[in-house]
Order: C-alpha cells, then structure tokens, then sequence
C-alpha cells in the first residue's frame, strides 16, 4: 500500500527507506531460510521504520551488508535488530494466511492437489517460523492467527447492511497488535497507544483499500469482496479511507519520536497517495467538493479489468528468482509473479511528474492547511 516516490523521499529518507527494505528481506534470510525472502513486502517494513524510529540511538539498529544482486551487488547500511526481526514475523504469519486463502479458494496451480499440499506445509512452516521469532523479541503471533482464523468466520457471516468496518476490524486488530510492540521493542511504552490507534486504522485502510483495487477483479471470478458483500457504495469506502487517514495523523502526534522524519513521510503524507491511487482519483479533496467514483459524471475513468490469470504459488516463487536474479525487482518495471499486475522496483517507483519537493500541491492541501502536521517537521515542507 505504501509505494514512495523516491523524488519525494529525497536521497536521505531514500536511503533509509532502502535500509528498512534490505533489512526486512536479510532477516527473513537470516531466521528462516531464503525461501523466506519472497515474503518480503513494503508495508511490512513500516514496522521497522517505527521501531527505529523511537529509539534513543537509531544508528545502533544498523549493519553494513555485503554485495546483493537486487543492489547492484554495492555494500550497504542496513536496517538490524529486534524492529526487523519483529516486521519479518509479522510478514510471515501473514503471508501464511494469504497462501492458505488461495489454497481454499482453489487459486491457479493451488487447485491441484498436490501442489495444495506442498503450499500447506510452506504456510505452516512460516506460522511456526513467525511465531518462534515473535517470542524470542517478545511479541505473541497469536493475535496475529486469531485475526485471521476469525476472518474467515466474519467473512461467512457478513451480508448486505452488515458494517464494512465489521468485517476490517480483524485486521485492525492484527496491525494494532504488531505498531504497539515497536514501542515495547523501542523502549517508549508510552508511546504504544497512540501507535497502536495509528495500527489500527492502518489496517482498516489496508482491508479498504484492497477491497476497492481487487472489487472487478472479484466481480468477475465470483470471488468474495467486502464492499460487495456488505453493499457498501463507494463514496462511503472513500469516506471512511480519508478519515482513516486523519486518524493516523492524529495518533501519530502523540508519538515520541527521536528521529521521525522517515515515518512521518509514509505514514502522513504517501497514505493519501495510495489512497488516491485506489480510488482513481490525482487531486486532493480539499475543497472540491463530493467525491465522484469512477464511471459517474466527474469521476475518473473506471479501470480496465485486471488479467485474471493469476500464477500459482510455485510458479510465481520461480518467476520471483528470476526477476530477483536480474534485478528487476529493485530497479525496473516488471509483472507482478502472482497477480501479473504491473509494477515498479523501489528504485524506480515514480508515480509523480515534476516532483523535487517533498510537498506537492495535494499534499499542502492535505497536510499543512489547519491541521498543521508540518510544524516542525524536516520533511521540507515550506507551505
């Protein structure tokens, strides 16, 4: 969800965004194997950032790696310790539900027995994984499965006037969990209630906003979609999405920070923007009125149907040491190895144009109008 521009981060928060990604991936390697790494994900290295973050010395965190294909085999500084042991745990017991959503949902390659069975064992070996590295930093997983094991409960339940936010509160509940132990981790117990408000609406945005992207893709495979289960129209999906929004920048006011600059970027000022991208929409809404969904008189086009032929879970992880071999992962824009959506390596995800500031436009909009939430930020907003 999460997909900085690096023209907007600049070269220092670049460099650190980079240190959290390499750092999440070498953990995953380091405790689990390097099959572990395909669960490598950028919203999963938020708890990372976070953790360093808040601690007192940030530079204590750090390790120098060796040479890496997806680097351009160059040393560098990465993100180490118990913040990216914590966001490797948590991305594996998540990935491990995904894998066992689309083994029950028959998905691809994943509807033949055998490699159902292969997928199974790889889930339960991440969930056993998660949770050994979850206790050893002190962090029970167990909140994690249980939000997923009653998903699926809420999911079968849930039907046309049933509250959308019924059905997200499972993953509130998991990203709650996971930002309030940076605090635990970052030795700042005073900040674990604000960021786990700031976890819970982060997950709320994220069951939101992947609901609103895969809603044609899961109209035309018959696959289950909140909003369309729960008859919830768009323009109160885009609601409750802004508010969302708001909220995490609330919460994060309380948070003591030491060196905030890099979580303040993603979490205030890129969440609009993957809010818009959702959406469809390329300007704020400050000021211009009702929002207009996509296909009705004002509003964006309506995206074209995503491709439905979807890899299955082993011939995406071939496809994803191919493109990790050549680096397309980090430097290009390739296909996604599961989904085929197309899409951008970190080091060339510009979705701006002309952007050298770390404000535009929207964003002063957004962000520096009454709420003030650049006041004394070094983020290099001048509005």
């Amino acid at each position: 969800m999460v997909r900085p521009c690096r023209h907007r981060l600049g070269e220092k928060l670049t460099a650190q965004w980079t240190a959290h990604l390499c750092g999440l991936c070498l953990a995953l390697r380091g405790d689990h194997g390097q099959l572990a790494r395909i669960v490598t994900n950028y919203d999963g290295l938020l708890i990372s950032v976070l953790t360093e973050a808040q601690a007192e010395r940030p530079d204590v965190g750090r390790r120098t790696a060796g040479p890496c294909p997806l680097r351009g085999m160059r040393t560098a500084s990465v993100a180490h310790g118990e913040g990216a042991r914590l966001a490797a745990a948590v991305s594996l017991v998540l990935a491990s539900a995904k894998v066992r959503d689309h083994v029950a949902d028959g998905d691809g390659m994943l509807a033949r027995r055998p490699v159902a069975l292969a997928a199974r064992r790889v889930a339960a070996s991440w969930d056993r994984a998660g949770a050994r590295t979850g206790a050893a930093i002190g962090f029970d997983t167990a909140v994690l499965v249980d939000a997923v094991d009653r998903q699926t409960g809420i999911e079968t339940l849930a039907g046309p006037g049933t509250p959308v936010l019924t059905v997200t509160e499972p993953t509130e509940t998991a990203t709650a969990a996971a930002f309030a132990h940076t605090a635990v981790l970052a030795g700042r117990p005073g900040n674990a209630v604000p960021l786990a408000e700031a976890g819970r609406l982060f997950g709320r945005l994220a069951h939101l906003l992947d609901a609103v992207e895969d809603r044609e893709a899961d109209a035309a495979s018959g696959a289950w979609n909140p909003l369309a289960a729960t008859g919830t129209p768009l323009e109160e999906a885009r609601r409750l999405a802004d508010d969302a929004v708001h909220g995490i920048r609330l919460a994060l006011r309380e948070v003591e920070f030491t060196d905030g600059g890099l979580a303040h970027r993603l979490l205030v000022h890129e969440l609009p923007n993957s809010v818009h991208r959702a959406f469809g929409t390329v300007s704020c809404a400050h000021g211009t009125g009702p929002y207009a969904p996509p296909g009705t008189p004002g509003g964006p086009l309506p995206p074209e149907p995503p491709r439905r032929d979807r890899r299955g879970l082993l011939a995406g992880c071939a496809v994803w040491l191919g493109l990790a071999c050549t680096c397309q992962l980090c430097c290009g824009t390739y296909e996604d190895p599961w989904s085929r959506e197309q899409k951008q390596g970190p080091c060339a995800n510009c979705d701006c144009s002309g952007c050298g500031d770390c404000c535009n436009c929207c964003e002063c909009c957004n962000c520096c109008g009454e709420d003030g939430c650049c006041d004394g930020c070094d983020c290099g907003c001048d509005c």
